[in-house]
């Protein structure tokens, strides 16, 4: 299986209203590592690494967001895996 990994950057109303929460769990259920974390201008940043499936389906949830969210911009980037985390983290 491929392995892949994103750097992602999510905007709009994804601040308080458990983004970060939502997307660890999801990550956990696919076997996604990496980590979420809130940026001080309001939006929210990803690195995730996982098989490429699983990073299409975690990508999917990211451009929808969790239920109380409102995603208005996913910027994706793809980077070169490096397999550097054991778990998917929420830095704070």
């Amino acid at each position: 299986m491929e392995k892949v990994r994103i750097h992602a950057f999510i905007s709009g109303l994804v601040q308080g209203v458990n983004f970060r929460f939502y997307t660890q769990q999801k990550a956990k259920q696919l076997g996604i590592k990496g980590w979420v974390r809130n940026l001080k201008d309001g939006r929210v940043e990803i690195v995730a690494e996982g098989d490429k499936d699983a990073m299409e389906e975690f990508i999917r949830f990211l451009k929808r967001g969790p239920p109380l969210a409102k995603v208005l911009n996913c910027e994706i980037e793809k980077e070169e895996y490096k397999g550097e985390f054991k778990y998917f983290d929420i830095i704070y």
